[in-house]
């Protein structure tokens, strides 16, 4: 079994597309529009196969969770990896210099992974890492 997408809604939705295109190589699927529900997403493809799909509809309302500093329960973020330490250092420098905040890392965590966070342009928490080896 796999898990075949998670889902985000937005209120950026050419804006949330283009930044995991650029960033992260999502390949985008034709923006799918129903006009009756106000409602139009596009899915994202990534290398693994894995897939985004990025949504948007009036009406739906924002987010209450303080994303950026606190944790709670639920979805905490979404993980990227990469195959090397070196690729997760040069992502970092990518997004940083793009504007984008690096809330911890590049660093080894305890479970052996070598990682940093960041935030998407809703303030999504995403990880990229890789297995570290010495």
């Amino acid at each position: 079994m796999t898990l075949e997408h998670v889902a985000i809604w937005t209120e950026q939705l050419e804006d949330l597309k283009d930044f995991y295109v650029k960033f992260f190589d999502g390949v985008p699927n034709e923006k799918y529009t129903n006009g009756k529900k106000q409602f139009q997403s596009y899915f994202l493809t990534f290398q693994s196969g894995a897939r985004l799909e990025l949504m948007q509809m009036v009406g739906v309302p924002a987010n209450k969770n303080d994303r950026v500093v606190a944790q709670h329960q639920g979805i905490i973020h979404l993980a990227f990896g990469v195959d090397t330490t070196d690729q997760v250092d040069e992502k970092a420098k990518q997004l940083a210099n793009a504007g984008f905040p690096i809330l911890s890392g590049p660093r080894k965590t305890g479970d052996g992974y070598y990682e940093f966070e960041t935030l998407d342009p809703d303030n999504n928490r995403l990880e990229v890492t890789t297995l570290f080896t010495a």
